[in-house]
């Protein structure tokens, strides 16, 4: 029984290493009682041996039952199937398309318990048939790694979750006397976990090549002239939260004609994580979009969570789509608002801010950079750069607008006519910007005036974006729209009215280079860190595994029947003097030991008169096992005087854990 609850404690282990895909809370029930559920099946089958050729069938049906009750249950017959069906073929894919951590929809939980009920029936029925620990094992080692394939555990989820499976893997082992299993097993887990100690995770298989979500759908940008055209036409309503803009999305790459959005988009989890080197506050809106208005929805550089709707998300810009396109959709949006007051330099690592943006016509790096007066990028040069067009250019008001933003528009923005929307303006101050080597972004959405609960046609609008290391991305105005700001944008509007006029402008100093530490260059490329937290953790489970297998081992000799209790009474104390490192030889009885231990003496011969009668008389008395581990406490009281450091050296030694006889 024993090692059987630590085969099904091992796939319970390995399946709550999936928390940091779904989170732990909707984990547990689904896990738990389908491992109970489990042991309790393969317990019944124990007491009823005419169930054991039906075991294996009993015990998947039982599975998925659990499966049924703690995750489908509100569902009918049919939808049932169709979620289980799921599970086996497509949840996993699912979950890998979704942000972490999912939301834990059936569609999408329903293959962690599957795999328990797999794992578990396979643990189960190899335990049964062949008696040992190791095939047994297996079954919960494939699920652990499957888990740490999804997302590496780490920090103390993976210390504990090391120590638990160490706990798991020694009980099956001891019980079923294989203790030298316990060696390899617990050693390959260590290895799996212990990489993953440091705070980040090393590996996730999300951030690999996995199926994305196909994405194809127009620009918003190109709708911007018509939309205006037709101003007074209402697009969605806001109540809640009222920020000075409503993106809908980014658009960062370009090729010489066309802007086009991101393609990493993703079914929307149960919430995106803040930036975590950016302090912010959480707001939250609820928007009523208008039908016929595209696949975007109203959204926030940083959103949190969406409840009303299921779209997908963009999760490094913000930009939601909605499942159906042009449909009503009424949605209540949380989102993160930077609280930041000074911007710092420029992320030239921000993704996209310095894409290519085509064959550049003549003249444009020339005016890019007279714009700037030479300065070198850094986030006042940006701001050089918008009142550049502030002061150069002029918005387009009337019927006739100005369409189109790719380089032949663009260029006759720029050199001829000097007048355009807001989309010649963003269009245009990205691609200076990233020719200057300014990390910049071209958004549209919106931006109603003050108090605004309807947003109409007239208040859309196209803005740039420059990336600031520790901020994130900072908004611009080069067309002067603005009529209010408030968070990044009014940042930006502080650091605006700092800028000194242009006569006066210059770069800032250089700091100097800092040399590399002498202890980074020693350290080179070889991952101590990791390197040492696993020497740590090995070092965590010998100090606690060992003393605990020693204590399962003599409960289990205590536990036999009849003179079995005398023979691991036996066994107890042979053990015990060869951790003191007594020299016991082959052959040698309980006699003997006590000429080797005068101080336990007396307990000794006590338990070899036990002995004499249980074993060899033929007329047992019957009490000969509480008498013989009553003689155990005795020898143990008697070796107390052998000192503190040999008792605990010989309570860490694993020796006797191993050898026989």
């Amino acid at each position: 029984m024993t090692a059987r609850l630590a085969v099904v404690a091992a796939v319970v282990v390995a399946g709550l290493l999936f928390g940091p895909v779904f989170g732990w809370t909707p984990l547990l029930l689904p896990v738990l009682i389908t491992a109970a559920v489990l042991f309790g099946v393969a317990q019944l089958c124990e007491l009823r041996p005419g169930l054991a050729t039906w075991r294996p069938v009993l015990l998947v049906v039982a599975g998925l039952l659990a499966v049924v009750g703690t995750v489908l249950v509100p569902m009918s017959v049919v939808d049932i199937l169709g979620a289980l069906g799921t599970g086996v073929t497509r949840s996993w894919r699912l979950v890998l398309q979704s942000t972490w951590p999912a939301r834990p929809e059936p569609a999408l939980l329903v293959f962690v318990p599957l795999l328990v009920v797999l794992a578990g029936t396979a643990a189960l029925e190899l335990l049964a048939r062949l008696r040992r620990p190791l095939p047994a094992l297996a079954p919960s080692a494939v699920v652990l790694v499957l888990s740490q394939l999804f997302s590496a555990a780490s920090g103390l989820t993976a210390l504990i979750a090391a120590v638990a499976y160490f706990a798991c893997v020694l009980t099956a082992c001891v019980t079923a006397r294989a203790g030298a299993v316990a060696v390899p097993v617990t050693a390959l887990v260590a290895v799996v976990l212990a990489g993953s100690l440091p705070s980040a995770a090393a590996y996730s298989l999300q951030e690999q090549e996995v199926p994305r979500v196909d994405v194809r759908t127009g620009s918003p940008l190109d709708e911007i002239a018509a939309r205006l055209a037709r101003p007074g036409e209402p697009v969605f309503d806001v109540r809640g939260a009222s920020p000075d803009r409503w993106p809908l999305v980014v658009l960062d790459a370009f090729d010489g004609v066309e802007w086009t959005a991101g393609h990493d988009y993703r079914r929307l989890g149960r919430e995106l994580a803040p930036p975590p080197a950016v302090p912010v506050r959480r707001d939250s809106a609820e928007i009523s979009v208008r039908p016929g208005q595209g696949p975007w929805l109203p959204s926030q550089p940083l959103p949190a969570a969406v409840t009303g709707a299921d779209p997908l998300v963009e999760a490094a810009e913000g930009s939601l789509l909605a499942p159906v396109p042009d449909a009503a959709t009424t949605y209540s949006l949380s989102f993160w608002t930077p609280e930041v007051s000074a911007a710092a330099q420029l992320d030239g690592a921000a993704p996209g801010g310095l894409a290519d943006v085509g064959a550049v016509p003549d003249g444009i790096p020339e005016l890019a950079a007279q714009a700037v007066h030479g300065l070198r990028p850094t986030f006042e040069s940006a701001l050089v750069l918008e009142r550049f067009f502030r002061d150069g250019y002029r918005r387009a008001t009337g019927t006739a607008l100005p369409a189109g933003h790719g380089w032949p528009q663009l260029r006759d923005f720029l050199l001829v006519t000097k007048r355009g929307t807001s989309e010649q303006f963003a269009a245009a101050y990205v691609a200076l910007a990233r020719i200057l080597g300014i990390p910049a972004r071209l958004v549209v959405g919106y931006r109603p005036p003050p108090g605004a609960t309807t947003v109409h046609n007239g208040d859309v609008l196209a803005w740039p974006e420059v990336a600031v290391t520790g901020v994130g991305w900072v908004p611009l105005d080069p067309s002067g729209s603005a009529s209010s700001a408030t968070g990044l944008a009014a940042m930006t509007d502080r650091a605006r009215a700092a800028l000194p006029p242009s006569q006066e402008l210059k770069d800032p100093p250089v700091a100097p280079p800092t040399a590399p530490s002498s202890q980074a260059a020693a350290s080179g490329s070889f991952p101590f860190g990791v390197f040492f937290a696993g020497l740590g953790l090995l070092l965590v489970l010998w100090l606690v595994g060992v003393p605990l297998a020693k204590t399962l081992r003599t409960w289990r000799r205590r536990s036999r029947p009849g003179a079995g209790a005398v023979r691991g009474a036996c066994e107890d104390v042979r053990d015990r003097l060869r951790d003191l490192r007594v020299p016991l030889r082959p052959g040698m009885t309980l006699r003997d030991y006590a000429g080797l231990v005068p101080a336990a003496q007396g307990g000794l011969t006590e338990l070899s008169s036990i002995v004499d009668s249980a074993l060899w008389s033929g007329h047992p008395a019957g009490d000969e096992g509480p008498r013989a581990w009553a003689a155990v406490r005795a020898v143990r009281a008697g070796l107390r005087g052998s000192g503190v450091v040999a008792r605990v050296r010989g309570a860490l030694n694993p020796r006797s854990l191993f050898t026989r006889g």
